[in-house]
């Protein structure tokens, strides 16, 4: 081998690309062959070359276009290198954050799908249920008021919060809304706030977030429900609410309303979800053990 006059074929296996990738790099006015023999119009590499089409495979590798590459070629300019080298790993940093807030949401979405497949519908049942935190958006607007309505405008109302707040638009696949303890120890129908769970290991900047939009529900027992019927919401609210004072239970904090699941819209003009509502219980000395 004529390591001066290397042919295509060998200057490609040589470096373990294609002699297709040589041809392209040559056209863009990377890297042009050294050597072109005046008889038989043969173009031939040099052996130093394979150190340009290192650096072109490096750079190409970390996310710059060939364009770029020649640019910085052409300037041979060091610092430009390095300023666009900072630059992208300020961007591949944004893009593992936000692969993983999708991670996060598939997961999130697949754990939903799964505890659909074992919520019995419209059944009260007891669960414990852990510490949780939560960002909450307070409305204008009554939830009980104008059934689903009034829960899209809140939703959207929510959306741009978050999206003002900069937080991850993966936290608006676990929504909720909330029924503060006062409503609910009258009998009030009234929930005019909207919530997502924050999860531990991705808190949003708290700088951006005022003290009070942040809350933690407390881990304990709870009586629940699910349903898929948004317009049944209040008359199952009804049914717990009777359900713990028939069962001689108290009220340990506020109404909880989580859409564990929310189906694909196809033909229907509204939302399709499975939700379920928790309210925090404590027994009585006179009750038995829940």
């Amino acid at each position: 081998m004529d390591t001066q006059k290397l042919t295509i074929g060998q200057m490609a296996d040589l470096n373990h690309v294609s002699r297709q990738t040589l041809r392209h790099y040559e056209a863009e006015g990377l890297l042009i062959p050294n050597f072109k023999a005046p008889k038989t119009s043969y173009r031939y590499y040099n052996l130093n070359q394979c150190a340009k089409l290192d650096m072109i495979q490096y750079l190409k590798f970390c996310g710059m276009s060939l364009t770029e590459i020649k640019k910085h070629f052409e300037n041979g300019n060091i610092d430009n290198i390095k300023e666009f080298l900072t630059t992208q790993v300020d961007f591949i940093d944004e893009s593992i954050s936000r692969l993983r807030q999708s991670r996060r949401l598939i997961s999130q979405t697949i754990e939903n799908y799964s505890r659909y497949k074992y919520l019995s519908s419209r059944t009260i049942f007891h669960e414990y249920l852990p510490q949780r935190k939560i960002y909450v958006h307070a409305s204008d607007l009554n939830f009980f008021d104008e059934s689903d309505s009034s829960y899209e405008l809140m939703v959207h109302e929510l959306k741009a919060s978050l999206l003002d707040k900069k937080m991850p638009m993966s936290y608006f696949s676990n929504i909720g809304t909330i029924m503060r303890r006062p409503c609910l120890e009258q009998h009030i129908l009234y929930s005019n706030e909207v919530f997502v769970f924050i999860v531990d290991d991705d808190t949003p900047d708290s700088s951006k977030i005022q003290p009070d939009s942040l809350e933690t529900i407390s881990e304990g027992m709870y009586v629940s429900m699910c349903s898929e019927d948004i317009f049944q919401e209040s008359e199952h609210a009804d049914q717990l609410l009777n359900y713990i004072k028939e069962n001689n239970y108290t009220i340990a904090g506020d109404y909880l309303c989580e859409v564990v699941t929310e189906f694909p819209v196809f033909d229907k003009a509204q939302r399709s979800m499975l939700y379920k509502i928790q309210i925090p219980i404590k027994s009585n000395s006179a009750n038995k053990r829940i």
